[in-house]
Protein backbone atom coordinates (compact mmCIF):
# COMPACT_ATOMS: atom_id res chain seq x y z
CA UNK A 1 0.00 0.00 0.00
CA UNK A 2 3.05 2.36 0.68
CA UNK A 3 3.95 2.22 -3.16
CA UNK A 4 0.09 2.65 -3.68
CA UNK A 5 0.07 6.40 -1.97
CA UNK A 6 2.95 7.70 -2.92
CA UNK A 7 2.12 7.20 -6.55
CA UNK A 8 -1.32 8.74 -5.63
CA UNK A 9 0.31 11.69 -3.75
CA UNK A 10 2.66 12.03 -6.22
CA UNK A 11 -1.13 13.29 -8.31
CA UNK A 12 -0.92 10.15 -10.60
CA UNK A 13 -3.73 7.54 -11.15
CA UNK A 14 -4.17 3.97 -11.42
CA UNK A 15 -5.02 2.58 -14.27
CA UNK A 16 -8.07 -0.30 -14.38
CA UNK A 17 -5.76 -3.44 -13.55
CA UNK A 18 -3.60 -1.57 -10.83
CA UNK A 19 -7.25 -0.12 -8.97
CA UNK A 20 -8.65 -4.19 -9.35
CA UNK A 21 -5.60 -5.35 -7.63
CA UNK A 22 -6.27 -2.73 -4.51
CA UNK A 23 -9.96 -3.37 -3.53
CA UNK A 24 -9.36 -7.05 -4.47
CA UNK A 25 -6.51 -6.42 -1.10
CA UNK A 26 -8.64 -4.33 0.73
CA UNK A 27 -11.85 -6.62 0.37
CA UNK A 28 -9.37 -9.65 1.54
CA UNK A 29 -8.10 -8.10 4.24
CA UNK A 30 -4.86 -7.44 3.34
CA UNK A 31 -4.23 -3.58 4.57
CA UNK A 32 -4.68 -2.29 7.79
CA UNK A 33 -7.67 0.25 8.46
CA UNK A 34 -5.02 3.10 8.80
CA UNK A 35 -3.80 2.33 5.22
CA UNK A 36 -7.60 2.12 4.01
CA UNK A 37 -8.50 5.08 5.55
CA UNK A 38 -5.37 6.50 3.38
CA UNK A 39 -6.22 5.51 0.47
CA UNK A 40 -10.13 6.44 0.50
CA UNK A 41 -8.22 9.56 1.52
CA UNK A 42 -6.90 10.56 -1.75
CA UNK A 43 -10.42 10.69 -3.42
CA UNK A 44 -11.73 13.07 -0.73
CA UNK A 45 -9.67 15.76 -2.56
CA UNK A 46 -10.06 14.36 -5.79
CA UNK A 47 -11.77 13.24 -8.73
CA UNK A 48 -11.89 9.18 -9.05
CA UNK A 49 -10.89 8.51 -13.27
CA UNK A 50 -13.51 6.28 -14.69
CA UNK A 51 -10.58 3.57 -15.42
CA UNK A 52 -10.35 3.60 -11.53
CA UNK A 53 -13.81 3.15 -10.73
CA UNK A 54 -14.20 0.55 -13.53
CA UNK A 55 -11.37 -1.52 -11.93
CA UNK A 56 -13.06 -1.05 -7.72
CA UNK A 57 -16.21 -2.65 -9.82
CA UNK A 58 -14.33 -5.12 -11.38
CA UNK A 59 -12.98 -6.49 -7.79
CA UNK A 60 -16.19 -5.40 -5.97
CA UNK A 61 -17.91 -8.25 -8.58
CA UNK A 62 -15.07 -10.62 -8.79
CA UNK A 63 -15.58 -10.95 -4.99
CA UNK A 64 -18.81 -10.30 -3.92
CA UNK A 65 -21.21 -13.58 -3.59
CA UNK A 66 -24.07 -13.76 -6.61
CA UNK A 67 -27.54 -13.34 -6.35
CA UNK A 68 -29.12 -15.61 -8.41
CA UNK A 69 -32.13 -13.98 -9.48
CA UNK A 70 -31.73 -14.70 -13.54
CA UNK A 71 -35.33 -15.74 -13.59
CA UNK A 72 -36.75 -12.83 -12.72
CA UNK A 73 -36.60 -9.38 -14.75
CA UNK A 74 -35.62 -6.81 -11.89
CA UNK A 75 -34.89 -2.89 -11.79
CA UNK A 76 -33.06 -1.60 -8.99
CA UNK A 77 -33.73 1.96 -8.06
CA UNK A 78 -30.97 3.48 -6.06
CA UNK A 79 -28.81 6.46 -5.41
CA UNK A 80 -25.44 6.83 -4.45
CA UNK A 81 -25.87 8.79 -1.50
CA UNK A 82 -23.76 11.52 -0.01
CA UNK A 83 -25.37 14.52 -1.54
CA UNK A 84 -26.13 15.35 2.14
CA UNK A 85 -29.48 16.28 2.20
CA UNK A 86 -30.82 14.21 4.79
CA UNK A 87 -34.37 13.67 2.75
CA UNK A 88 -36.20 10.40 3.65
CA UNK A 89 -35.83 7.21 2.20
CA UNK A 90 -37.05 7.94 -1.43
CA UNK A 91 -35.68 5.56 -3.43
CA UNK A 92 -36.55 2.28 -1.58
CA UNK A 93 -39.99 4.10 -1.07
CA UNK A 94 -40.44 4.30 -4.59
CA UNK A 95 -38.86 0.73 -5.07
CA UNK A 96 -42.49 -0.57 -3.02
CA UNK A 97 -44.59 1.45 -5.61
CA UNK A 98 -42.83 0.18 -8.49
CA UNK A 99 -43.23 -3.96 -6.89
CA UNK A 100 -46.83 -2.48 -6.43
CA UNK A 101 -47.23 -1.81 -10.03
CA UNK A 102 -45.87 -5.31 -11.18
CA UNK A 103 -42.45 -4.59 -11.96
CA UNK A 104 -39.55 -6.85 -9.91
CA UNK A 105 -37.38 -5.42 -8.03
CA UNK A 106 -33.79 -6.40 -6.70
CA UNK A 107 -33.17 -3.40 -4.02
CA UNK A 108 -29.16 -3.50 -3.43
CA UNK A 109 -28.37 -0.76 0.04
CA UNK A 110 -26.23 -0.20 2.90
CA UNK A 111 -26.51 1.27 5.88
CA UNK A 112 -26.15 5.39 5.68
CA UNK A 113 -22.55 6.10 5.84
CA UNK A 114 -23.11 9.91 5.43
CA UNK A 115 -26.62 9.87 6.17
CA UNK A 116 -28.80 9.22 9.26
CA UNK A 117 -30.47 6.33 7.34
CA UNK A 118 -30.05 4.57 4.78
CA UNK A 119 -32.07 1.92 2.78
CA UNK A 120 -30.74 -1.03 5.23
CA UNK A 121 -30.90 0.98 8.21
CA UNK A 122 -34.56 1.70 7.34
CA UNK A 123 -35.29 -2.23 5.93
CA UNK A 124 -33.96 -3.11 9.25
CA UNK A 125 -35.94 -1.40 11.48
CA UNK A 126 -39.07 -2.52 9.57
CA UNK A 127 -38.25 -6.05 10.92
CA UNK A 128 -36.76 -7.18 7.47
CA UNK A 129 -34.01 -10.21 7.87
CA UNK A 130 -30.84 -9.69 5.74
CA UNK A 131 -29.25 -12.98 3.88
CA UNK A 132 -28.16 -13.77 0.94
CA UNK A 133 -29.49 -16.89 0.89
CA UNK A 134 -30.77 -17.46 -3.05
CA UNK A 135 -33.92 -19.42 -1.66
CA UNK A 136 -35.18 -16.73 0.72
CA UNK A 137 -34.49 -14.09 -2.04
CA UNK A 138 -35.94 -15.69 -4.80
CA UNK A 139 -39.45 -16.84 -2.33
CA UNK A 140 -39.58 -12.86 -1.71
CA UNK A 141 -39.75 -12.18 -5.16
CA UNK A 142 -42.24 -14.41 -5.88
CA UNK A 143 -44.57 -13.20 -2.98
CA UNK A 144 -43.70 -9.66 -2.74
CA UNK A 145 -42.28 -8.59 -6.52
CA UNK A 146 -39.32 -7.65 -3.90
CA UNK A 147 -36.45 -8.62 -2.36
CA UNK A 148 -33.60 -6.33 0.03
CA UNK A 149 -29.85 -7.32 -1.00
CA UNK A 150 -27.91 -5.91 1.98
CA UNK A 151 -24.00 -5.20 0.33
CA UNK A 152 -21.75 -6.14 3.24
CA UNK A 153 -23.31 -9.48 2.74
CA UNK A 154 -22.41 -9.62 -1.13
CA UNK A 155 -19.27 -7.39 -0.68
CA UNK A 156 -16.89 -8.48 1.67
CA UNK A 157 -14.95 -5.39 0.36
CA UNK A 158 -17.70 -3.48 1.91
CA UNK A 159 -18.76 -4.87 5.05
CA UNK A 160 -13.96 -4.62 5.79
CA UNK A 161 -14.35 -0.50 5.30
CA UNK A 162 -17.90 -0.04 6.55
CA UNK A 163 -16.70 1.58 9.80
CA UNK A 164 -14.03 3.39 8.69
CA UNK A 165 -16.68 5.10 6.19
CA UNK A 166 -18.98 5.37 9.01
CA UNK A 167 -16.24 7.23 11.14
CA UNK A 168 -15.21 9.59 8.24
CA UNK A 169 -19.11 9.91 7.95
CA UNK A 170 -18.44 11.68 4.42
CA UNK A 171 -19.30 10.88 0.77
CA UNK A 172 -16.82 8.05 -0.34
CA UNK A 173 -15.82 6.53 -3.93
CA UNK A 174 -17.72 3.59 -2.21
CA UNK A 175 -20.89 5.87 -2.76
CA UNK A 176 -20.17 6.13 -6.12
CA UNK A 177 -19.30 2.04 -6.21
CA UNK A 178 -22.44 0.69 -4.81
CA UNK A 179 -25.06 1.29 -8.10
CA UNK A 180 -22.64 -0.61 -10.15
CA UNK A 181 -22.37 -3.55 -7.82
CA UNK A 182 -25.78 -4.79 -7.77
CA UNK A 183 -25.03 -9.22 -7.59
CA UNK A 184 -28.22 -10.00 -9.02
CA UNK A 185 -27.73 -7.71 -12.39
CA UNK A 186 -30.48 -6.17 -12.28
CA UNK A 187 -32.14 -6.33 -16.21
CA UNK A 188 -33.44 -2.52 -15.83
CA UNK A 189 -31.62 0.26 -13.58
CA UNK A 190 -32.73 3.94 -12.28
CA UNK A 191 -29.75 5.55 -10.46
CA UNK A 192 -29.53 9.01 -8.94
CA UNK A 193 -25.81 10.84 -8.70
CA UNK A 194 -25.28 13.79 -6.87
CA UNK A 195 -23.55 15.75 -9.43
CA UNK A 196 -23.35 16.42 -13.18
CA UNK A 197 -20.25 15.24 -13.71
CA UNK A 198 -21.39 11.62 -11.94
CA UNK A 199 -24.09 11.50 -14.02
CA UNK A 200 -21.22 11.54 -17.12
CA UNK A 201 -19.45 8.98 -15.50
CA UNK A 202 -22.32 6.98 -15.05
CA UNK A 203 -23.35 7.07 -18.38
CA UNK A 204 -19.87 5.95 -19.74
CA UNK A 205 -19.97 3.29 -17.44
CA UNK A 206 -23.95 2.19 -18.27
CA UNK A 207 -23.86 2.70 -21.58
CA UNK A 208 -20.85 -0.14 -21.68
CA UNK A 209 -22.87 -2.31 -19.34
CA UNK A 210 -25.59 -2.13 -22.31
CA UNK A 211 -28.94 -2.31 -19.88
CA UNK A 212 -31.97 -0.33 -20.04
CA UNK A 213 -31.06 2.45 -17.73
CA UNK A 214 -31.80 6.38 -16.51
CA UNK A 215 -29.96 8.67 -14.52
CA UNK A 216 -31.38 11.49 -12.79
CA UNK A 217 -29.90 14.40 -10.81
CA UNK A 218 -31.73 17.16 -9.27
CA UNK A 219 -29.75 20.67 -10.65
CA UNK A 220 -29.94 21.85 -6.91
CA UNK A 221 -27.68 19.06 -5.70
CA UNK A 222 -30.04 15.75 -4.73
CA UNK A 223 -28.87 12.50 -5.73
CA UNK A 224 -32.88 11.53 -6.80
CA UNK A 225 -35.86 13.31 -8.31
CA UNK A 226 -36.29 15.86 -5.04
CA UNK A 227 -39.13 18.16 -7.27
CA UNK A 228 -36.99 21.18 -5.84
CA UNK A 229 -36.20 22.03 -9.00
CA UNK A 230 -35.38 20.85 -12.52
CA UNK A 231 -33.90 17.54 -12.63
CA UNK A 232 -31.28 16.32 -15.33
CA UNK A 233 -32.61 13.03 -16.89
CA UNK A 234 -30.02 11.14 -18.76
CA UNK A 235 -30.80 7.18 -20.37
CA UNK A 236 -29.71 5.10 -23.09
CA UNK A 237 -32.17 7.00 -24.87
CA UNK A 238 -30.81 10.68 -25.00
CA UNK A 239 -30.79 13.59 -22.10
CA UNK A 240 -33.05 16.24 -21.33
CA UNK A 241 -33.91 18.33 -18.52
CA UNK A 242 -37.41 18.24 -17.03
CA UNK A 243 -39.13 20.18 -14.37
CA UNK A 244 -40.79 19.68 -10.95
CA UNK A 245 -44.26 20.43 -12.84
CA UNK A 246 -43.54 18.31 -15.58
CA UNK A 247 -42.52 15.11 -13.17
CA UNK A 248 -44.36 15.62 -9.98
CA UNK A 249 -47.07 18.21 -10.99
CA UNK A 250 -45.78 20.40 -7.99
CA UNK A 251 -42.52 21.97 -7.08
CA UNK A 252 -41.86 21.57 -2.87
CA UNK A 253 -39.27 22.76 -0.52
CA UNK A 254 -36.82 21.19 0.57
CA UNK A 255 -37.74 21.18 4.68
CA UNK A 256 -40.49 19.24 3.36
CA UNK A 257 -38.56 16.14 2.22
CA UNK A 258 -36.86 15.63 5.31
CA UNK A 259 -35.84 12.63 6.52
CA UNK A 260 -36.00 13.32 10.00
CA UNK A 261 -33.69 13.08 12.95
CA UNK A 262 -33.08 9.25 14.03
CA UNK A 263 -33.45 6.10 12.18
CA UNK A 264 -36.82 5.58 14.34
CA UNK A 265 -37.96 8.67 12.64
CA UNK A 266 -37.21 7.55 9.14
CA UNK A 267 -38.91 4.47 9.60
CA UNK A 268 -41.81 6.25 10.60
CA UNK A 269 -41.94 8.37 7.66
CA UNK A 270 -41.51 5.25 5.36
CA UNK A 271 -44.25 3.57 6.86
CA UNK A 272 -46.82 6.53 6.78
CA UNK A 273 -46.10 7.13 2.77
CA UNK A 274 -46.76 3.50 2.16
CA UNK A 275 -49.83 3.45 4.26
CA UNK A 276 -51.36 6.30 2.18
CA UNK A 277 -50.97 8.66 5.32
CA UNK A 278 -48.16 10.93 3.79
CA UNK A 279 -47.88 14.44 2.95
CA UNK A 280 -48.92 15.75 -0.47
CA UNK A 281 -45.41 16.59 -0.87
CA UNK A 282 -43.56 13.26 0.36
CA UNK A 283 -45.99 11.62 -1.59
CA UNK A 284 -45.71 13.72 -5.23
CA UNK A 285 -41.43 13.03 -4.43
CA UNK A 286 -42.08 9.32 -3.80
CA UNK A 287 -44.32 8.74 -7.31
CA UNK A 288 -42.11 11.06 -9.44
CA UNK A 289 -38.86 8.08 -8.95
CA UNK A 290 -41.03 5.58 -8.86
CA UNK A 291 -42.55 6.81 -12.43
CA UNK A 292 -39.28 7.22 -13.52
CA UNK A 293 -38.11 3.40 -12.73
CA UNK A 294 -41.03 2.16 -14.14
CA UNK A 295 -40.60 4.40 -17.89
CA UNK A 296 -37.09 3.47 -17.87
CA UNK A 297 -38.17 -0.12 -18.53
CA UNK A 298 -39.45 0.88 -21.51
CA UNK A 299 -42.87 -1.05 -20.56
CA UNK A 300 -45.12 2.37 -20.85
CA UNK A 301 -45.82 4.07 -23.75
CA UNK A 302 -44.74 7.55 -21.80
CA UNK A 303 -43.77 9.07 -18.55
CA UNK A 304 -47.57 10.22 -17.40
CA UNK A 305 -48.71 6.22 -18.31
CA UNK A 306 -45.67 5.15 -15.73
CA UNK A 307 -46.80 8.30 -13.64
CA UNK A 308 -50.35 6.60 -12.89
CA UNK A 309 -49.14 3.44 -12.59
CA UNK A 310 -47.16 4.51 -9.63
CA UNK A 311 -50.24 6.45 -8.25
CA UNK A 312 -52.79 3.34 -8.72
CA UNK A 313 -49.48 1.45 -6.88
CA UNK A 314 -49.67 3.86 -3.79
CA UNK A 315 -53.47 4.99 -3.64
CA UNK A 316 -54.87 1.48 -3.96
CA UNK A 317 -52.34 0.25 -1.18
CA UNK A 318 -50.81 -2.48 -3.62
CA UNK A 319 -46.76 -0.74 -2.89
CA UNK A 320 -47.89 -1.14 1.28
CA UNK A 321 -48.93 -4.43 0.17
CA UNK A 322 -45.72 -5.40 -1.18
CA UNK A 323 -43.74 -4.37 2.19
CA UNK A 324 -46.48 -6.32 4.25
CA UNK A 325 -46.05 -9.84 2.07
CA UNK A 326 -41.88 -9.00 2.13
CA UNK A 327 -41.81 -8.59 6.18
CA UNK A 328 -44.43 -11.43 6.73
CA UNK A 329 -41.69 -13.89 4.94
CA UNK A 330 -38.81 -13.16 7.91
Amino acid sequence: MKKILQLLFEHKTLDRTAAKEVLMHIGQGIYNEHEVTAFMTVFLMRSITIEELQGFQDALMELCVKADLKDFETIDIVGTGGDGKNTFNISTIACFIVAGAGQMVAKHGNYGASSISGASNVMEALGYRFSNDNEKLKREMEVANICFLHAPLFHPALKVVGPIRKNLAMRTFFNMLGPMANPALPNFQLVGVYSLEMARVYNYLLQKIGRPFTIIHSLDGYDEISLTGDTKVISNKGESIMSAVQLGKRIVSAESISGGNSVAEAAKIFSNILKGEGTWTQNAVALANAAMALYCTGKFQDYESAYQASVDSLERGKANEALQKLINLQ
